[in-house]
C-alpha cells in the first residue's frame, strides 16, 4: 500500500481548498546553517512538548535529528539535562562512534547506542524519539502490538515492530543493532519492558508519533481494563492509516503542539 501524497492528505482532511487558501507545509532553507538551525530548534521543542506531557524520568530519553550536512552525525540532549529546561544551544553532536563533536555536556551511553543504530538502519528516518512514559511502558510490558481499536491507533495498525529482548540498560552496540531490525521499515517500535521508540523524516512527524502513540497504549490499557475491546476490521484500519499514518500527517498534527509551545516557551530559541 502506497503512502499517499501531501495534496491527497491535505484534501481528505480539509477538502478541496477555495483559491488563496492553503495549509502549512514543511519547510525548506536555502543554506545548511538555516536548516541546521531550524532542527535544533525543532529539537528544543520537541523535548519541551516532551516534559510538558510528563514523558521524563529521571535521566531516560533522547531525541534525536541528523545534521542536515554531516547525516553520520545527529544532535541530541545533554546528559541529565531536564527536557521543560533545554534550549536548542544546549544541543549536543555526537558521531555513529559515539565522539562527542559539539557541546560541553556527556551523551547518554544509551542514546548513542539506541540512536546510533536506528539512524544508520534507516536512513531516510531524519528524527528518532524514545522516553519513558507511564502508559508507554506499562504497555510495553503486556508484550503484544497495538490493536487497531481506536482511529488513532489505526496510525499504527501494521506499522510498528516488537522488540522482546530486553537484557537490562541499553549499553551494547548490538543491542542496538536489534532495535534497528525490530524497527524495520515502520514508524515506530514497543520496547518490551522498556517503552516506546518513534521515527519520521522531520522532528514534528517522530515527536507526534510518539505522543500520539503513548496516547493509544493508555487508550487501549483502559478499554481493557474496562472490557473486551471491538476491533477496527483490516480493510478500515488500512485505509484509515493511509489517511492518517504518512509523513506529512505526522508532521501537520504536532504543528498546533508546536506552535503552542513556541508561544509558551520562547526561551528554547536561545
Amino acid at each position: 500500500m502506497t503512502s499517499p501524497t501531501m495534496e491527497q492528505v491535505i484534501a481528505a482532511a480539509a477538502g478541496p481548498l477555495p483559491p488563496g487558501v492553503s495549509l502549512p507545509t514543511p519547510p525548506v532553507h536555502d543554506t545548511v546553517e538555516e536548516e541546521r538551525r531550524y532542527r535544533k530548534e525543532q529539537l528544543a521543542a520537541g523535548f519541551r512538548l516532551f516534559g510538558k506531557f510528563g514523558f521524563s524520568e529521571g535521566v531516560a530519553g533522547h531525541i534525536t535529528v541528523r545534521d542536515p550536512e554531516h547525516p553520520d552525525r545527529f544532535w541530541v540532549n545533554p546528559f541529565g539535562m531536564a527536557f521543560s529546561l533545554i534550549k536548542a544551544s544546549d544541543l549536543i553532536l555526537v558521531d555513529h562512534e559515539g565522539n562527542l563533536l559539539h557541546g560541553n555536556r556527556p551523551v547518554n551511553r544509551a542514546a548513542f547506542v539506541i540512536h546510533a543504530a536506528v539512524h544508520q538502519a534507516r536512513p531516510d528516518a531524519l528524527a528518532a524519539a524514545h522516553s519513558h512514559s507511564l502508559h508507554g511502558k506499562a504497555f510495553s510490558s503486556l508484550g503484544v502490538p497495538l490493536d487497531p481499536i481506536t482511529q488513532d491507533a489505526c496510525a499504527f495498525f501494521e506499522d510498528h515492530g516488537l522488540y522482546t529482548d530486553y537484557t537490562g540498560v541499553v549499553s551494547d552496540a548490538e543491542e542496538g543493532k536489534r532495535i534497528g531490525q525490530a524497527l524495520a521499515s515502520y514508524k515506530a517500535v514497543i520496547l518490551q519492558n522498556h517503552g516506546l521508540l518513534t521515527v519520521g523524516r522531520t522532528v514534528a512527524e517522530a515527536v507526534w508519533w510518539f505522543i500520539t502513540m503513548e496516547r493509544s497504549c493508555q487508550a487501549q490499557l483502559l478499554a481493557m481494563a474496562a472490557g473486551t475491546p471491538k476491533h477496527i476490521d483490516r480493510e478500515t484500519a488500512l485505509r484509515t492509516r493511509g489517511q492518517l499514518g504518512g509523513s506529512f500527517a505526522g508532521w501537520f498534527q504536532a504543528q498546533p503542539l508546536l506552535d503552542q509551545i513556541t508561544a509558551s516557551d520562547p526561551d528554547l530559541f536561545d
